[in-house]
């Protein structure tokens, strides 16, 4: 058998600093080239500004950012960047993920960046990449960026060349406009339900935008607890159950229908059902999707690492169902592809066409309540409609001398009969559950989620291959 040697792909994962094709994503403060300091964020900005103009791209670019106090220092380095290279920069202010996306095409711009490490911890920031569809660049953009960011061949603009900053208010509004006038989200429905909610918008931009939203759909209370927008995050911003003890006392407490969780850039959402148990983040998708193929029925897409039950309802209503590669951009080619009429992530991500091609969690809140309203059942009552899978969410931290690759073609041989997916790392189907191991994009980390009939079957399964992997490490270790 081989021996684990560090890859510079695994080294370069394991900093602070995770420069990829979908953006970057680093560490505020400390060294510069291991983390995001100011000359990482201007280079990769004009990295990413260079590719507009190569392309002939519109000069303008959409800026937004969520409330992390690292936010506005990287909004003027970014504003100063995209100034010295001749854009119009359009900033938005505090905003939401898919605001700006919303944001980029009615600007008609050539791009749009959202400045948001999403949920990870508050010391992370980052800057995520649109084109000009207000959808997130391309694999092949994303290499030529990093290309361009690594060979340092930027273009900037002459002295009376440069470009301007304007400010721009409103898209909230806009975004929340949007919602309303989708034909499945029904405010009056809403509004005659009578909802009381407890909303968790873990000190960002979701405490300003989600309870504006509330209001238009008619909920009756919006009580709030973490949604002052001062970016000092309440709780660990990953919405998993051991991150959302205090929203699920919270709606107990307060005796309330519903709870809503989302992370710092919107675009992930999560509900609590009125006895303080957790809807499911995997079940957002599966809820909204059998909404949405009760009214039109057709094809659905969700990524590898999602729960089968999606597929379960997308059969049951004559569809079919698609697993893409886990990441937003990919999910959103196969919804294409397949001419899908709703898909997303089991992370709580909503993608629905009719709305735009980004993960939304405004537009699910609205379909979601819609829902719930015309059922005229309790949350509980709607989620034991669905078909009952449990899965686990592990994850093992990288260091330097494990390799990576060569980890993931062991697993892949040891269980060869079982024929894996390697799509998007190594996925191993079983009858009765499922196995995806597969590097972060966001994080130093492999991740490794299971599903099963039973939250123990699927803990278990986790814990097994967690041990397999350790003795592979340990056995190999130089």
């Amino acid at each position: 058998m081989s021996k684990f040697v560090p890859s510079k792909k695994t080294i370069s994962h394991f900093m602070s600093l995770i420069a990829s094709i979908s953006g970057i994503r680093g560490t505020i403060g400390g060294a510069d080239k291991h983390t995001l300091s100011p000359p990482e964020i201007a280079r990769f900005t004009s990295a990413y500004g260079t590719l507009l103009i190569r392309s002939g791209a519109a000069r303008k670019v959409v800026i937004g950012r969520d409330a992390r106090p690292s936010g506005e220092m990287v909004r003027n380095i970014v504003h100063g960047t995209l100034i010295a290279m001749g854009f119009e920069v359009v900033d938005i202010g505090l905003s939401t993920t898919p605001t700006v996306e919303i944001a980029v095409p009615l600007e008609q711009a050539g791009g749009g960046i959202i400045l948001t490490a999403s949920h990870n911890p508050v010391e992370w920031n980052a800057l995520k990449l649109l084109n000009a569809n207000g959808e997130f660049i391309s694999e092949d953009q994303g290499k030529e960026i990093l290309e361009i960011y690594n060979s340092g061949n930027y273009a900037f603009s002459e002295a009376l060349e440069m470009g301007h900053v304007v400010q721009r208010e409103g898209y909230m509004e806009q975004h929340i406009d949007m919602v309303l006038n989708l034909d499945f989200v029904k405010p009056e429905i809403v509004s005659a339900a009578g909802f009381r909610v407890v909303l968790d918008a873990v000190n960002s931009t979701g405490g300003i935008f989600v309870p504006a939203l509330l209001e238009k759909l008619g909920v009756k209370e919006c009580i709030q607890i973490h949604c002052e927008p001062t970016g000092h995050f309440a709780h660990n911003p990953e919405p998993l159950k051991e991150h959302l003890t205090d929203i699920c006392k919270a709606v107990k407490a307060h005796k309330a229908d519903l709870g809503i969780v989302v992370d710092p850039d919107v675009d992930r959402l999560v509900f609590v059902c009125e006895d303080g148990e957790l809807f499911g983040e995997e079940y957002t998708l599966v809820s909204i999707a059998d909404y949405i193929l009760q009214k039109t029925p057709g094809n659905t897409v969700s990524n590898l690492s999602s729960t089968r039950a999606l597929r379960d309802v997308t059969h049951l209503y004559g569809g079919n169902y698609a697993a893409a590669a886990v990441g937003e951009v990919n999910v959103v080619n196969v919804m294409k592809s397949s001419n899908a009429v709703i898909g997303g992530e089991g992370n709580g991500g909503i993608i629905y066409p009719p709305a735009h091609y980004g993960r939304d969690a405004l537009v699910g809140i609205g379909l979601f309540l819609t829902h719930l309203a015309e059922q005229g059942v309790m949350a509980s009552e709607l989620r034991m409609r669905y078909p009952a899978y449990f899965m686990a969410k592990k994850k093992i931290s990288l260091t330097p001398e494990i390799d990576l690759n060569f980890l993931l073609e062991e697993i892949e041989l040891k269980y060869k009969e079982f024929k894996p997916s390697t799509i998007d790392g190594v996925k191993i189907d079983f009858e009765d559950a499922w196995v995806h191991l597969r590097k972060s994009n966001t994080e130093p980390i492999i991740r490794i989620y299971t599903e099963a009939k039973t939250q123990s079957a699927a803990d278990k399964l986790a814990d097994d291959i967690i041990s397999t992997i350790e003795k592979m490490i340990s056995a190999n270790r130089p």
